[in-house]
């Protein structure tokens, strides 16, 4: 039999720093207590979540006095759906935090020898700012403390019918089935907000079943919402099994009541999982993808597409790696995780030839297509790995790079790649980054030949901890 640990409870915390993923720290008799959902200044009280020798988790049970720079969260869901961990800082201490978060892992992680930081480039809009969301569609809705608390001193029955009923939204933290009911997201622009809440309208007049990821069963899954900055919408439905005849009364009422759609997909999803990348989205309405632009240049962008979710940033991201390339013309860049090409392709106009590489044939058949939709005839994209693709063969035909553009998934780059980098010692290197990290990890092993010349974080996602960084690298004189 498991043994009762009573749960260690301090009073009285004063919350002194930032730490990383979103959570701040406390120092109490020498050990450090990370703590989630507090900023600097709090007073709080707070339980132990975890307790090591020389760290601790917490999680507060009672704020006694709040940090003088606090705000009221904007949103009416903060701190139940997981999301905007930081709504309650300014936004330019929320840039402070990530400014610092870049400078402790690149120094810490990185031990390397660096340049001066840039000052963060924040977002001009810290709300509305998503380009694309996705929604869950659930049977159990997650009820917060307080309602359960209400609910459970009432009728028996009123709490079971509130329990089950369905829902659409985001996850709840740390719950994978069940799902905080959205009134108003702030993080995409309308008609986001709108078309959820037609669907759920719709799906509970009509007694359609949302879906159970327990039982795995409903129809109703999952929506994702694209509205790009030409004034397109797409929305992808995810059903859990095929009803054309529901599908097409539903599919046909947004239509009516959403005439701003331009392009309205379903996919059949029956799999455990939610990810749609192994299956065929079914254009019902409209081209089957929409046109998004980054200065001049158009991308299409298809319901699997990979695409910046933060247009306008994304813009400002592209033209520093742009600046950080230092192309004149000459040069042959190597596009690594090229994605759908819009790194390349944005960097198109100052380079010999483009060379862009990565694992998934979905986003090469974009990149291809958003080549010709620029005009751009020196780009080549292959799928494939980079470790086995560039070879001295592929040098001979193609040419080695000049120039190369990194942007990893959040995983950061694999030792091999690193290995490839190096072995291939291009003048240049710029390094972009949704975790610096990882980042750091990398940059440590890039040192044996290259030195950090340039670094420039960039905020893509404000009200959160996320940040990405630009690193420009050069090769050391030998």
């Amino acid at each position: 039999m498991k043994k009762y640990k009573k749960p260690i409870i301090l009073e009285d915390i004063l919350v002194e720093n930032f730490a990383a993923e979103g959570k701040s720290l406390a120092k109490v008799d020498g050990k450090v207590i990370f703590i989630e959902g507090t900023v600097p200044g709090d007073v709080v009280d707070i339980q132990l979540s975890k307790n090591k020798k020389d760290w601790a988790e917490a999680y507060p049970l009672a704020f006694k006095q709040y940090a003088p720079n606090r705000l009221e969260p904007f949103c009416s869901h903060f701190g139940i759906c997981g999301g905007c961990q930081w709504q309650m800082l300014p936004y330019p201490e929320q840039l402070v935090f990530k400014q610092q978060q870049v400078n402790d892992h690149l120094t810490r992680i990185g031990k390397i020898e660096l340049p001066e930081i840039s000052a963060i480039v924040g977002a001009v809009e810290t709300i509305g700012y998503r380009n694309k969301l996705e929604y869950t569609f659930a049977t159990r809705r997650f009820i917060p403390k307080e309602e359960f608390r209400a609910l459970r001193g009432g009728d028996e029955a009123l709490m079971a019918e509130e329990l089950a009923k369905g829902a659409a939204g985001f996850h709840a933290k740390g719950q994978f089935d069940k799902v905080v009911a959205l009134d108003i997201c702030h993080l995409q622009e309308e008609p986001t907000n709108q078309i959820r809440k037609a669907i759920v309208d719709f799906a509970l007049a009509k007694n359609l079943s949302f879906y159970d990821i327990k039982k795995h069963e409903g129809w109703l899954r999952n929506m994702m919402v694209r509205i790009a900055t030409t004034g397109e919408i797409m929305i992808n439905l995810v059903l859990g099994h095929e009803d054309k005849a529901n599908r097409e009364e539903l599919l046909n009422y947004l239509l009516n009541q959403f005439p701003a759609i331009t392009t309205l997909l379903y996919t059949i999803n029956q799999k455990f999982n939610d990810s749609i990348y192994d299956l065929s989205p079914i254009s019902f309405f409209g081209k089957g993808y929409i046109t998004e632009k980054l200065e001049h240049f158009q991308f299409k962008i298809s319901p699997k597409s990979f695409f910046q979710t933060n247009t306008k940033q994304g813009e400002r991201l592209y033209q520093i790696t742009r600046e950080f390339a230092e192309l004149d013309g000459t040069q042959i860049l190597y596009d690594l995780y090229c994605g759908t090409g819009s790194i390349g392709i944005f960097c198109s106009e100052k380079a010999k030839k483009i060379i862009g590489v990565e694992l998934i044939e979905d986003a090469i058949t974009d990149a291809k297509e958003n080549a010709l939709l620029n005009g751009i005839d020196h780009a080549y994209f292959v799928a494939g790995d980079v470790i086995k693709i560039c070879d001295d063969t592929f040098f001979e035909t193609h040419g080695k790079p000049d120039v190369i553009i990194t942007d990893p998934p959040r995983a950061g780059m694999n030792e091999k790649l690193v290995d490839k980098l190096l072995e291939m010692a291009a003048p240049l290197i710029v390094y972009v980054s949704c975790n610096p990290a990882t980042q750091a990890r990398d940059l440590a092993l890039l040192d044996a030949k290259y030195q950090v010349t340039k670094i420039q974080p960039v905020d893509m996602f404000p009200h959160t901890h996320h940040i990405e960084n630009v690193v420009q690298l050069k090769l050391r004189k030998q």
